[in-house]
């Protein structure tokens, strides 16, 4: 692939070399990489044009089944299964459910979840729903506070403030209880990069309430159907002339272990991010970028993959009296109201740090406030630094934060009277499938919304408690184009044989199987340490790509081991899905943080230590066609030559 830069119309592809054997293809990084410019109307609006459909303008193709009068609950096709919708939606946090809710009154809604319906990065998320609810806030400062955090690189147009006080009225409506304060109003937290207290909360359990209010109405709701424990494969995707359109999903059911292909006439991705690339994350287990890769394996365009949102506050369970009988799944997150409420952090000598390294002190955005600990820690050779809010009255501490303080306690560590001890965490991904302003792709038929899309709200750093409203925001956004796409569309009934059936592996001996899932677990250990140690916080061009060759070549070892024992390109399983998932997400960060020459917001490089205004261009990553297509890059149901 030629690289370049272009003024205008940028169009920068890059190229990589994967290793096999010792020799060389043209194959690693299957896309192009561009930029597009920010904070300028025409320019973004003009992208749009050129990335994906207005949401008015979409249309079936002409392969769609016209009976639409009887649409089948489901049907047998061989030891597989397909259900049909109107929608279909994938996640269940707070930006699937929200959608769920409004589109069921127009049509079926299935609703595929990986695990529990609550097991989401939704019910992890402590802070709250930041919304302009004071009389001396204004739009105008929130507006100001997401670009100045999002390093000046969020796209004005897709700028959510307005709609906050709404979606909040919303959920209050449907049963979530928040916190109010001794005059009856909403109260309302400060947290780092805020001008202002707007952040909507309950207790340190926001995202956990906001869950169970939207849980309750979809369960109440006759219209949607929630199928728990059904791994997300595939898209089903079809081409007309050079439109792409979206027809459902391939999902497997982990518990009877049982492919089910779920069609419907519009998808929407809401499945959350990708922090189990690192292994340090406070995302649950999910969290394995299933909806990115999918999406970029079904010809997405994907954008701004480099900003990695590591939370500055996660718990060091290496600094607690009493240490965890086992590793976590996820790290446990120290939410940024703690900070907000006058928490102060200090490394191990007991020295306040954070005026050292910016004016807002422990109020500065996320990015400066993790690279500030990341400093600390290698300076002085320590595992954690420690944040202390112990100086409030303790009454307030419990009730502010009863979760945090009952999780410490249980590890002999009270919050009231000693420091937390923390670490930054991968948190957040602030890239993900380009979305336009009502949550549609370049892909007809598909949507996205909550952490899965990229909107342009984030820019290059995300402002904490952005991510629900941004979620809450496009999860309704997306509901009058995905009803007229609905209302104009037809299912495939027919036909279902263009895309062929994925397979279990039950043809491979249980001992092959043994050793193909010890293999898994061994290269996705490798990943994520070469994802930790190569592209963390402070980052370089050599190391970027020494991470680059590293994972090509663990890609290539992994694929080898599995089709020398007998897989085949259509067996999955969850195991090696997930880990297909992750190595499609980890390349698209990595590629993306070597096209990006300057340090801005969460990608900070060595190499380019300053922000350049001539590069306040957002990454876009077209797919492009590429010699050699390995496993991860490649759609499941489509005839992969090995």
């Amino acid at each position: 692939m030629a690289s370049g830069l272009l003024n205008g119309n940028a169009n920068l592809q890059c190229g990589a070399m994967l290793s096999i054997k010792g020799s060389h293809c043209r194959s690693f990084m299957a896309f192009g990489v561009s930029f597009r410019n920010c904070l300028q109307s025409d320019a973004s609006r003009n992208l749009r044009l050129l990335c994906y459909k207005q949401f008015n303008s979409f249309k079936a193709p002409s392969n769609y089944c016209k009976n639409t009068e009887s649409i089948p609950v489901l049907s047998c096709l061989q030891e597989n299964v397909t259900k049909y919708f109107d929608f279909v939606v994938v996640g269940s946090g707070v930006a699937g459910l929200r959608y769920a809710l409004e589109v069921s009154k127009h049509g079926s809604v299935a609703i595929i979840t990986k695990a529990e319906p609550h097991e989401c990065n939704t019910n992890y998320a402590q802070g709250g729903v930041s919304a302009v609810l004071c009389p001396s806030d204004s739009v105008e400062s929130h507006m100001h506070d997401t670009i100045v955090a999002g390093g000046y690189l969020c796209d004005e147009e897709t700028v959510v403030c307005t709609e906050g006080p709404e979606r909040i009225k919303e959920l209050i409506a449907m049963g979530a209880s928040f916190d109010y304060g001794e005059d009856g109003q909403l109260h309302l937290a400060k947290e780092g990069g805020h001008s202002h207290h707007r952040i909507v909360h309950a207790a340190d359990m926001t995202g956990r309430e906001i869950e169970r209010a939207l849980l309750k109405a979809v369960d109440d709701d006759p219209n949607i159907y929630i199928f728990e424990h059904h791994f997300a494969i595939d898209l089903l995707t079809s081409q007309d002339n050079e439109e792409i359109y979206c027809h459902g999903v391939d999902t497997l059911n982990t518990e009877i272990q049982q492919i089910v292909r779920f069609m419907g006439k519009v998808t929407l991705l809401a499945s959350g991010g990708a922090g189990h690339i690192y292994p340090l994350t406070t995302n649950p287990l999910v969290a394995t970028g299933d909806g990115i890769a999918m999406a970029h394996r079904a010809q997405a365009v994907i954008s701004n993959m480099e900003f990695v949102q590591f939370h500055p506050t996660a718990l060091a369970d290496e600094g607690l009296p009493i240490k965890p009988t086992k590793k976590r799944e996820n790290a446990f997150l120290i939410t940024e109201a703690v900070r907000g409420d006058g928490g102060i952090l200090y490394n191990k000598s007991m020295k306040r740090f954070m005026p050292l390294y910016d004016e807002r002190a422990e109020l500065a955005p996320r990015d400066i406030v993790a690279r500030s600990i990341d400093d600390q820690l290698k300076k002085h050779s320590e595992k954690y630094v420690l944040l202390d809010i112990s100086h409030k009255p303790r009454q307030q501490i419990l009730s502010h934060f009863p979760n945090i303080a009952a999780e410490c306690l249980s590890h002999g560590l009270d919050i009231t009277s000693m420091p937390i001890p923390v670490v930054p965490a991968a948190h957040y991904m602030c890239g993900g499938v380009l979305a336009g302003l009502h949550g549609q792709t370049n892909i007809n038929g598909l949507y996205v919304a909550g952490e899965v899309a990229c909107t342009g709200l984030h820019g290059a750093n995300r402002l904490a408690s952005n991510s629900l409203l941004e979620a809450l925001v496009f999860a309704r956004r997306a509901v009058q184009p995905s009803v007229e796409h609905m209302s104009s569309s037809s299912i495939i009934t027919k036909h279902l044989d263009i895309w062929a059936n994925p397979v279990r592996p039950v043809s491979l001996e249980d001992s092959t199987l043994e050793d193909i899932s010890l293999k898994t677990r061994q290269i996705r250990e490798d990943l994520q340490r070469v994802m930790w140690e190569y592209v963390g916080i402070v980052r370089s061009t050599n190391r970027l790509k020494n991470a680059e060759w590293r994972i090509g070549d663990l890609e290539v070892e992994w694929e080898e081991f599995l089709f020398c024992r007998g897989w085949k390109p259509m067996m999955i399983n969850s195991e090696t899905c997930e880990l297909r998932n992750l190595f499609c997400c980890a390349k698209l960060v990595v590629s993306s943080a070597l096209a990006r020459h300057e340090s801005r917001g969460l990608h900070f490089t060595e190499d380019f230590p300053y922000v350049e205004e001539s590069k306040r261009k957002p990454t876009i990553i077209f797919p492009t066609s590429s010699e050699k297509i390995t496993w991860s890059s490649q759609q499941v149901h489509k005839k992969v030559h090995c």
